[in-house]
């Protein structure tokens, strides 16, 4: 198992930590909910060091991209980021990553940690052709996640950079508590919020002071439940290679006016079956738990748990096409009621 450079700072705090995507990382320090609310109401900050960061270079950058990735990266300006894609071959999704433009010639790229290694692979064999650079930066970076209502006001004492001029997916560099940073309004809990990239040897010293300014560490255990509450996707759940975003709610992801790579077997696929949202009666949902209509399996759940602001058991699952409900969740024999529900599941700033 590898180690962020946060590590003995977990244990310090009283990080349970637990094996994930190859690192160990923070369950929890106290609990989930707690930590979970937090957020929600004031600030938390996670270390998300696994996450893979990648560098692409060139003067065929843009056009590189354009091919690899599912949104239209020609919207993006220098100091903008957007959430995107890499379509498969097959039509579905390599993975989904998060995309910022750094300069008119260099994007980062940010991946999922147990894609790492497929991802640049997939990058690179793209990128025959192209006078492009790709560069795994992984090792060389931190990352952490500030997020939640007071998370702004709280990152201002630490940072000299007026931060009320920050739109949502604006990159920029910065110092934080005297450390060059790389900051991004971004976030994936629904709150408003940033990330920090940073050297390794920095992160600790970044992480305690935003711990000491009053953000709650919190761990993937409310990292998790906040995006569910939020209605994001978990890759390898409801994005895989195998799954059409086209039958999901971040269908808007997809731009069909540009060519990329994957795109024909993308748009000529049926789907099957849709992803919605369900906010159940009783119970608590899990993953590959059946969804029944009229009695009979009609879907299943990808990502479930319990909702610390419904106060109530929330799914994402994929159904037939054309099941119209009532839904039940079947949870430890019981056929549970489960309503249909727009995303995100709760309100959002």
């Amino acid at each position: 198992m590898k180690k962020t450079p946060l590590y003995e700072a977990h244990l310090r705090l009283g990080g349970r930590m637990v094996a994930f995507a190859g690192y160990l990382l923070p369950l929890q320090y106290t609990s989930i909910v707690e930590e979970h609310l937090a957020v929600r109401k004031e600030a938390g900050v996670f270390d998300v060091s696994h996450m893979g960061e990648f560098l692409v270079r060139g003067e065929e950058a843009l056009a590189f991209l354009q091919w690899a990735t599912a949104n239209d990266v020609g919207r993006l300006k220098v100091g903008r980021a957007q959430y995107s894609m890499l379509p498969s071959e097959k039509g579905g999704v390599v993975d989904d990553i998060y995309l910022y433009r750094l300069g008119e010639r260099e994007y980062l790229m940010v991946v999922n940690a147990a894609n790492i290694a497929k991802d640049l692979a997939h990058l690179k064999a793209l990128a025959r052709g192209f006078r492009v650079e790709v560069e795994d930066a992984s090792e060389e970076t931190a990352l952490l996640a500030l997020q939640g209502p007071k998370a702004a006001s709280l990152l201002q004492g630490l940072t000299e950079e007026d931060l009320s001029q920050k739109r949502k997916n604006d990159v920029f560099p910065a110092r934080v508590a005297g450390r060059p940073a790389r900051l991004a309004r971004t976030g994936y809990t629904g709150e408003d919020g940033f990330e920090l990239f940073l050297a390794p040897e920095d992160a600790e010293a970044v992480f305690l002071a935003l711990v000491e300014a009053g953000a709650k560490p919190a761990g993937l255990g409310a990292r998790d439940t906040l995006r569910l509450e939020a209605g994001f996707p978990l890759y390898g759940h409801e994005l895989t290679e195998e799954t059409n975003p086209l039958c999901t709610p971040w269908a808007w992801v997809v731009k069909r006016e540009k060519d990329f790579w994957g795109k024909e077997a993308m748009l000529s696929g049926a789907c099957r079956e849709r992803l919605v949202g369900l906010v159940l009666e009783a119970g608590i949902p899990r993953e590959g738990y059946r969804v029944l209509s009229g009695g009979r399996p009609v879907g299943r759940v990808t990502s479930g748990g319990y909702s610390p602001l419904l106060e109530k058991g929330i799914a994402l699952a994929y159904v037939e096409e054309g099941a119209e409900g009532p839904f039940q969740v079947e949870v430890r024999g019981r056929a549970i009621p489960a309503a249909l529900s727009p995303l995100p599941f709760v309100p959002l700033k």
